[in-house]
């Protein structure tokens, strides 16, 4: 028997954003709400008629002021915190242009692929540097 969960289900766009240099854009969720501080791959609430895709780049716009081209999809991970259901349809983004800023976040910051154990990420975001490092 299935148990019927009562918390919000958001469905989510994440870009992992690489540049020339093999480096990824991660920012610093604000210090205020849910998993506040924790790191993350950027990235929002897909809005009603809008693809996947077109989510993405206008979250990554919005929240750090930057274009970019979204690519293949990596992963899409399905995951259940106790206040929140969360679906994170992630693909491989190519930086294009801007200087991204931490409109909407407290701190952005380009990582090698090595370096994200350095960082406190969401349980969910788990599954998406694993996939990450198997390409």
């Amino acid at each position: 028997m299935t148990e019927i969960s009562n918390v919000t289900h958001k469905i989510i766009g994440v870009a992992v954003i690489w540049n020339n240099e093999k480096q990824i854009l991660i920012d610093r969720r604000l210090p205020t709400g849910t998993m506040a501080n924790l790191w993350e791959f950027p990235g929002g609430k897909i809005e009603t008629g809008e693809t996947i895709e077109e989510c993405i780049e206008r979250e990554i716009l919005e929240e750090l002021g930057i274009k970019i081209e979204v690519g293949k999809h990596l992963i899409t991970v399905d995951h259940t915190y106790p206040h929140l259901r969360v679906t994170l349809t992630v693909h491989h983004c190519h930086y294009l242009s801007g200087i991204p800023q931490a409109i909407e976040c407290a701190e952005v910051r380009w990582v090698g692929l090595d370096e994200l154990d350095n960082f406190d990420f969401p349980e969910a975001n788990g599954e998406i540097i694993a996939a990450l490092r198997k390409r």
